[in-house]
């Protein structure tokens, strides 16, 4: 318009998507405009109010006739008012975009009657329309960068010359320029997305830019098909239309219908469907033909032939022998998007509905056990493997330990959010220590001297899982110089760590009676848990651990008549110890004896060989990608993987890809699946990776 292109008017217009459509067998175009401003076609009313215009007297006058530039609802406020003045007329012969006015006709008489219409509305209307910026009597007409004509909606070729003067972008800001203006023309560009994705990629967060010779063939690619764009028509519904559809051998589905006009561009072979290729084979298999002789001497009482050939077991089509074929039955009832991996059960029954061979049960088990998507995708309904392995009591107190952490509590005034439990083994006694989870190996270093050491001395052997505390090489050359050997648990197995876990248990659930009975910090409450917990009974040692370890009980308001030291002599003391050792080895030995008679009930023996292939169960995986996913959707197993190695009765070290060399790679059987089919190559882990 006149004024915006003298004055440099800025107009804040919402983005709004325009459906262009070819007028339908209509000849004669006629495209109107309104040239006068058509804001200023507008009655103003109730400008007081309006905070825009009391801000800036010196720009608005004192009373507005007509809507003024600068408004923001002003655009919107015109299509409005467009929209209401030809609402009778709108896509039936007009079309209106703000100030745009276009009108088509099938016929020169049609059209000028066509025309007095909208000239009527205008005049009524008091909308007023400039002479030289009208055309009239058009048979092809620009609108909004395209070309509308009685042949369809083409690119107008003025529009296209900004995309051939580009240049070839050398920031990401240019890129997306480029595809924003190719992007307005993509309805004219077949498979617009697939030919733009070298470029588009460069938008991704993070990505480097390296304009590569792939990224330079979609950018002259885009522009070569912007040049040799086609014309899109409406379809003739008298002509005949082409149906694509799948190529699925069971039926039709997902139906498209393709409108050619006036001839078809293409011949289309549908394929053969099962059934047919059932028939085909049946014509040159041995069995079968045997089978057709009995059944016309009689000798082939559940067999019949029908008038167009095929054999058929009852009302089955026989399957004939051939490993191809049989493969293509089974992979129809399992691997597509009809049959999405049933079970074995399932899938026969299905299939029995139907086909028919010698063995189609059996052949249905096999194939559905060798199938990689459902051993990497569904739950075993099995007790899980691996007999319980209770490990070697000690000696003496203090001799083994195990310790872990307790994370994400709620940070105290002291900064500490985590508990560090230090317990014993063979008398159960447990310490447990505010620490942070930020604290360096050198300060977990002087809290473990300090509070365990000098209290206990140095053990022989600590137990503990894989937390990066515990395998930091400060960690190790510490208790390489203390004599301590060091024992880890296997990758994602917390089972080998029973005695911690089960102390953490106890620990957060009287930290939770503390907080709701006395509403204090849980660091306040931690000296009062770690007395509960030493000085309460333990059923497998039948006695509480304080017990165990001093050889009496601890005086306490409840149990305050114990015997004095000073009671004791020294022989008696010594000899008074072994004894209890020995007693609490002795109910130790019961206890892990019944412990195991119980969990053995929920287990089974299983073993693997070395050289087997198995899947590795990633559910329990914190931080585990497959495919892009994680969570609910994220598979349960990868792999296979090699076994190279037995660990001990129950672990097994696996040959794991470089992508996985985070992970430790000696795994529980618990963890494990047999594949039974012997991979060519090891099975793809794109998108896989530890968080």
């Amino acid at each position: 318009m006149e004024t915006l292109a003298k004055w440099d008017v800025r107009i804040d217009c919402a983005k709004r998507t325009i459906h262009l459509t070819a007028p339908d067998g209509q000849k004669v175009e006629v495209s109107a405009t309104d040239p006068s401003g058509y804001l200023h076609q507008m009655e103003a009313k109730h400008t007081e109010g309006i905070r825009v215009v009391c801000e800036y007297p010196d720009v608005f006058p004192d009373e507005l006739l007509v809507m003024s530039f600068g408004l923001t609802n002003a655009p919107a406020y015109f299509m409005n008012l467009m929209n209401k003045v030809f609402m009778e007329y709108l896509d039936k012969f007009v079309v209106v975009f703000i100030d745009d006015i276009l009108i088509y006709s099938k016929t020169e008489e049609e059209h000028e009657e066509h025309l007095r219409l909208v000239l009527q509305k205008l005049r009524e209307h008091k909308l007023y329309a400039k002479l030289s910026k009208c055309e009239f009597w058009l048979d092809q007409v620009p609108f909004l960068g395209h070309i509308v004509s009685k042949g369809g909606i083409m690119v107008d070729p003025s529009k296209i010359s900004s995309v051939m003067d580009w240049k070839v972008p050398e920031v990401v800001k240019e890129v997306r320029g480029f595809l924003g203006l190719a992007g307005y023309y993509r309805r004219f560009i077949e498979s617009f997305s697939k030919v733009a994705k070298p470029m588009t990629s460069l938008l991704e967060k993070g990505v480097l830019f390296i304009w590569t010779k792939e990224r330079q063939a979609a950018f002259d690619e885009l522009k070569k098909r912007l040049t040799t764009a086609p014309v899109l028509t409406l379809p003739d519904l008298t002509m005949s239309f082409t149906v694509y559809c799948d190529a699925s051998k069971e039926e039709f589905e997902s139906l498209s219908l393709g409108f050619v006009h006036h001839t078809t561009v293409a011949t289309f072979e549908a394929e053969p469907t099962l059934e047919q290729e059932i028939r085909k084979h049946q014509k040159t298999d041995e069995k079968i033909q045997e089978i057709r002789e009995q059944i016309k001497v009689g000798k082939a009482p559940h067999f019949r032939e029908d008038e167009q050939g095929p054999v058929w077991y009852k009302n089955r089509i026989y399957v004939p022998d051939m490993d191809s074929i049989r493969k293509l039955t089974l992979n129809e009832a399992h691997d597509t998007a009809y049959s999405i991996h049933p079970g074995s059960t399932k899938m026969y029954h299905d299939l029995k509905e139907r086909f028919w061979w010698y063995g189609m049960k059996r052949a249905v088990a096999e194939y559905v056990a060798v199938c990689d998507t459902c051993q990497c995708v569904k739950a075993k309904h099995q007790r899980p493997a691996g007999l319980l392995q209770p490990l070697k009591i000690p000696e003496w107190k203090w001799e083994e330990i195990s310790m872990d952490f307790i994370v994400g509590l709620p940070r105290t005034q002291k900064g500490y959010n985590s508990i560090w439990v230090v317990v014993d083994r063979l008398t159960k006694v447990a310490h447990f220590i505010p620490v942070n989870t930020t604290y360096s190996g050198a300060r977990l270093a002087e809290l473990y001297i300090s509070r365990i050491v000098c209290l206990h001395g140095v053990p022989k052997r600590i137990i503990s899982d894989r937390g990066s505390q515990f395998t930091s090489r400060f960690w190790e050359q510490l208790h390489d110089s203390l004599d301590s050997k060091l024992w880890f648990s296997t990758a994602y197995h917390p089972q080998t760590d029973g005695q911690t876990e089960r102390t953490n248990q106890i620990l957060e659930d009287m930290l939770r009676a503390c907080a709701i009975q006395y509403g204090t910090s849980w660091d306040k409450s931690l000296p009062y848990a770690v007395f509960s917990y030493n000085n309460s009974y333990q059923a497998s040692l039948k006695k509480s651990p304080f017990e165990a370890l001093y050889g009496r009980r601890c005086r306490t308001p409840l149990f305050w008549n114990q015997t004095g030291e000073k009671q004791v002599f020294g022989p008696d003391l010594i000899r008074d110890a072994e004894q209890q050792i020995k007693m609490v080895c002795e109910n130790l030995r019961v206890a892990q004896s019944r412990q195991k008679s119980y969990a053995d009930v929920r287990r089974r023996d299983f073993t693997f060989k070395v050289d087997d292939f198995v899947y590795l169960k990633v559910s329990l995986m914190r931080g585990i990608w497959r495919f892009n996913m994680k969570g609910k959707l994220a598979p349960r197993y990868i792999g296979p993987f090699k076994i190279v190695e037995r660990k001990g009765e129950v672990a097994y070290k696996l040959e794991l890809p470089s992508n996985l060399s985070g992970i430790h790679d000696v795994f529980h059987v618990s963890q494990l699946k047999k594949c039974l089919r012997v991979p060519e190559e090891q099975a793809p882990l794109e998108g896989l990776d530890v968080q």
